[in-house]
């Protein structure tokens, strides 16, 4: 005989005995509960002052037989549904609520991570019989943001509907949605914000660069959410409800991927992932994703392998405790190291290889930086916010092909070009990874090799998309890496960038109140200007030294 589940302290023998009966009993695969099993539960219910439910398949048969408490039932652990999960579970419970009260929170919830088929709830009259029936099944992805469907009927006789064909219908809907999304391939997101001093306005800025370094990487993004908070949740970061929230959401649109703006400690992302089954991924760690899709050169892709490594290196756990000393006992004891400890051994190992690389080649630079140098070739590096428009000012001033892409790190690798001036004088122009807010320290550590072209840089030409409303923001952030790398006494030339999408009197005030130039890279508007101004500062007498910032 089957056993019953959940809180059967202090039930009688005979109340157990009842229970175990129920096992028995079979119900119409058409209908949610049959008026004798509803009778049967809410007698019971009532008897003995606790909730009772039963799973039910599709054939109408019973699989568990489950008591709860006289406010919540815990149902056995069937096992959570995958992430991206399209069929249904093939079960639904039907249960009983003593003072005949709406589905609960946690009804709901369980329907929506379990997959289940249908909840339903039978009131609990109180001469022991039926009364009100609700019951709530899971809807496709809709423009109301609603999870589920949730419905009242007075009493177990009154017309239910045929749950095949509701189910049936779901179902297809739900595996038409699915096949539409699959058609893309790519991996699909939720991105997730934080904001925790109040300034919603940055945190929405963050949260739209966010979206832009997903679609870089390939990512579909579903949706994103924004949270205000005092403090961040130790656990989580976010609050447990708006994880719950993002749990039903990831599960009604199919999603594969968490995206935190904010970088996570390394318990904060296991913890989420455990609670969600879903992958969970940070700002840096998506940074790092596309520096790796997009390195290109031998150089490039060390220096990514080293930051990758530098930020997994603390996130390595003990996945598997079957060989591991960790766990102690029989087994466990003797000299050698663990599964974990040799991992982190050659994470490490592998580390200083490689930065032993890129010391040789940042060497070899050096060399090719000091045969430029000698043949006395002023040196323009241009630095600026990623998606600014480098590589298009190189392309245009130079004539070059670099690849321009309106992609964040469509540049990697360091490009330089030689550029003849109206007076016949060269100079060597350089263009460079672009920089972004929160920049992984690990990345600029790793990518020092390619950043040591600024240091012998006699002028930076600091190009801003005049046109992005977060662009004060962005100069602040490139200056603050510029500063981090004692580059701020360099002289720098302000380039505002995509100045026809300004209008004229906002570009007159930009130049008068923050200096510079106004250009178009794609249209080669202004470049003139800027060209004279840049050949004034390398070849007039001491305008190197008292340039500063212009």
């Amino acid at each position: 005989m089957k056993e019953i589940y959940g809180n059967t302290l202090g039930l009688k023998a005979s109340e157990q005995s009842r229970l175990r009966n129920t096992y028995r009993r079979r119900v119409s695969p058409h209908e949610i509960v049959s008026p004798e099993l509803a009778r049967h539960l809410t007698e019971l219910s009532r008897e003995t002052n606790r909730q009772v439910g039963v799973l039910l398949n599709r054939k109408g048969e019973i699989e568990h037989v489950v008591v709860g408490n006289a406010h919540k039932l815990e149902l056995p652990d069937i096992g959570r549904a995958r992430a991206g999960q399209v069929r249904l579970r093939g079960l639904r419970l039907v249960h009983t609520h003593l003072k005949s009260e709406p589905l609960t929170k946690d009804d709901l919830t369980d329907l929506a991570l379990l997959r289940l088929d249908m909840v339903a709830a039978i009131g609990v009259g109180h001469d022991g019989l039926p009364g009100v029936l609700h019951y709530a099944h899971l809807v496709p992805e809709n423009g109301t943001g609603e999870f589920w469907s949730v419905s009242t009927l007075p009493d177990v006789h009154d017309g239910q509907p045929d749950v095949l064909d509701t189910l049936e219908a779901l179902e297809e809907e739900l595996s038409r949605k699915a096949a539409a999304r699959a058609v893309s391939g790519r991996d699909k997101a939720l991105l997730v914000a934080v904001c925790l001093d109040g300034n919603r306005a940055a945190a929405e800025a963050s949260l739209s660069e966010l979206k832009e370094l997903a679609r870089t990487a390939g990512v579909e993004v579903l949706d994103s959410v924004l949270q205000m908070r005092r403090e961040a949740d130790p656990r989580y970061l976010i609050g447990r409800g708006k994880l719950e929230e993002l749990n039903l959401r990831s599960m009604q649109a199919m999603a594969d991927v968490l995206i935190f703006d904010k970088d996570l400690t390394p318990s904060q992302g296991r913890h989420i992932s455990e609670a969600t089954s879903l992958k969970v991924i940070d700002r840096s760690q998506l940074i790092l994703d596309i520096f790796a899709q997009r390195a290109q050169s031998a150089e490039g892709k060390l220096q990514v392998e080293l930051a990758q490594l530098k930020y997994r290196l603390p996130r390595l756990v003990q996945s598997d405790t079957s060989l591991s000393r960790l766990a102690g006992g029989i087994g466990g004891r003797g000299p050698g190291e663990t599964k974990l400890e040799i991992d982190r051994r050659r994470a490490r190992d592998r580390i200083n290889h490689l930065e032993k690389r890129i010391d040789t080649l940042s060497r070899e630079r050096e060399v090719r930086r000091a045969q430029r140098n000698r043949r006395d070739l002023p040196i323009i590096s241009i630095v600026g916010y990623t998606n600014a428009g480098k590589s298009t000012l190189l392309n245009a001033i130079t004539g070059s092909e670099v690849l321009a892409e309106n992609k964040l790190f469509a540049t990697l690798d360091p490009t330089s070009r030689r550029l003849r001036f109206p007076q016949e004088r060269e100079v060597i122009i350089t263009d460079t990874v672009g920089f972004i807010r929160d920049l992984p320290k690990d990345l600029v550590a790793a990518f020092r090799a390619t950043l040591e072209e600024l240091y012998d840089a006699d002028l930076l030409l600091h190009v801003v998309d005049a046109n992005d409303p977060s662009r004060d923001e962005q100069v602040e952030a490139v200056e603050n890496i510029l500063d981090s790398l004692d580059l701020m006494q360099k002289p720098r030339l302000m380039v505002w960038n995509k100045a026809e999408l300004l209008g004229p009197d906002d570009v007159e005030a930009l130049l008068r109140s923050r200096g510079g130039v106004a250009i178009s890279a794609a249209r080669r508007e202004g470049l003139a200007s800027l060209l004279a101004k840049a050949d004034t500062t390398l070849f007039a007498e001491g305008a190197s030294q008292s340039l500063g910032v212009m």
